[in-house]
């Protein structure tokens, strides 16, 4: 998995180990500890869940209704927003959508605090960076 320039990143690019958590498990960690430790963000930091098979017709309402392909994994918002990938913290197990990049590269040039992290703790770290750099919080 190659990492662009622009993006912020967090974690180990160095770490393997093939029985590392899934996604879905840093993610439910990852709420669980933003909730549990700043319960002010975690009540407005939200998954946009965009993931999973559809039929030609879910996948149409859904977009009309507003879903967008790529959605980060995490968001808060803020001035500046957060908006993050999660992706398992061996990074060889996981690959980048062309439209997950093309949302980070949007949010990112439109001024969002736009990061990638490997792994919950990754995650959580890149939350105490923005927090640094927020006004809305």
């Amino acid at each position: 998995m190659k990492f662009p320039n622009w993006l912020r990143f967090y974690g180990d690019k160095e770490y393997r180990d093939r029985l590392c958590p899934s996604e879905s498990v840093e993610q439910i960690t990852f709420f669980a500890e933003l909730r549990r430790n700043h319960p002010d963000i975690g009540n407005i930091a939200l998954h946009i869940r965009n993931e999973g098979a559809r039929s030609y017709y879910q996948a149409r309402l859904q977009k009309a209704e507003g879903m967008v392909s790529g959605a980060a994994d995490i968001v808060i918002p803020g001035d500046p927003a957060f908006v993050c990938e999660l992706k398992r913290r061996d990074h060889t197990l996981c690959r980048w959508q062309k439209a997950q990049l093309d949302f980070l590269k949007t949010a990112h040039e439109r001024g969002a605090f736009v990061c990638v992290a490997l792994g919950w703790e990754a995650a959580y770290d890149a939350v105490e960076d923005w927090l640094k750099c927020t006004t809305a919080i």
